[in-house]
């Protein structure tokens, strides 16, 4: 029998299915209008300043960041489904129903409560109750604000060794200065990707923590590796957030996710089409994890968001 939850989101997706990709487009601009103003040019400045999801100009009334979002709603709707339904916990299905309803309706409401207030980001103690002897690996370590909120969750006797990856020289020295007090920490100025190579570093002029990575035929500032290569040993903890990258560094774990089994926490927020394409990636590889979604972000656009994958046998 279907709850409460259940028929607010299908009836979403019904919506939808039985609005043509124009409605659903047209829905979403008027809503968007009818936000207060000051709202409206604060999401123009964010988008603008980090360029995940489109352009966005509301003078000139470019709205590619709501075209591309009702071009996945009606092109996705199965995928959107699959993932409602292999979600492991209501929490996770709720958060779910938010993010489409922010995108269609710009509720702030269901957002705000799918905000989690209590545990560290990463590390639901829900999901994730305790950690042992692991081999973690941090991709897209910045400062080493998500290993000291690993410590603090799990303890300091909860690994045995962790690497921490970053493509930002400087940012990844502080990483080290701040963690400098804990044991057996690697740190390697490194892109993780699918490929071995070398590559650029993008700059973002507003924020360190949105830097990426491009090819560039002249060399560049950062070595790329595949995590099957770089690590040998065992893996059993990755958490990414690498600003968009997060589907070529996972085909470049392929090996480790199939045969280790990692626990994961990975960002699947920096594109349109993450948050569907990284769980039908991971269930590709092995269908032997459970999916939880969690929201560190706030009320007004969906960012921050964690897709956790746990192995059935924990």
């Amino acid at each position: 029998m279907a709850n409460f939850l259940d028929e607010k989101f299908y009836s979403l997706i019904g919506e939808f299915e039985k609005n043509d990709f124009y409605k659903i487009y047209s829905h979403i601009v008027r809503n968007f209008k009818r936000i207060p103003i000051v709202t409206q040019f604060s999401l123009e400045s964010y988008f603008n300043r980090y360029a995940f999801w489109g352009n966005f100009n509301i003078a000139d009334e470019n709205f590619e960041v709501f075209f591309k979002k009702a071009k996945i709603f009606k092109e996705n709707l199965q995928d959107y489904i699959w993932l409602y339904e292999n979600l492991a916990d209501y929490r996770s299905k709720f958060l779910l129903f938010a993010i489409l309803n922010n995108y269609y309706n710009f509720d702030f409401n269901s957002l705000k409560n799918a905000t989690e207030y209590v545990f560290k980001q990463y590390f639901d103690l829900n999901i994730l109750p305790k950690c042992k002897r692991e081999v973690f690996v941090d991709v897209g370590a910045y400062t080493g604000d998500t290993v000291k909120d690993f410590i603090q969750s799990y303890g300091a006797d909860s690994y045995e060794k962790i690497y921490c990856y970053d493509i930002t020289k400087n940012i990844l020295d502080t990483a080290q200065e701040n963690l400098s007090i804990y044991p057996n920490i690697e740190f390697r100025h490194k892109a993780v990707a699918n490929t071995n190579a070398s590559i650029s570093v993008v700059e973002n002029k507003f924020s360190a923590s949105a830097n990426k990575t491009e090819v560039n035929s002249n060399g560049g500032d950062v070595e790329s590796v595949k995590l099957d290569d770089d690590i040998t040993e065992k893996i059993t903890l990755i958490k990414m957030d690498i600003e968009g990258g997060e589907q070529d560094a996972i085909r470049g774990c392929f090996r480790h996710i199939k045969e280790d089994l990692p626990k994961m926490f990975l960002s699947v927020y920096h594109n349109n089409i993450d948050l569907i394409e990284i769980p039908k990636m991971i269930n590709n590889i092995t269908p032997d994890y459970n999916f939880y979604l969690r929201y560190y972000g706030g009320c007004v656009y969906p960012t921050e968001i964690v897709l956790a994958c746990i192995p059935k046998t924990s």
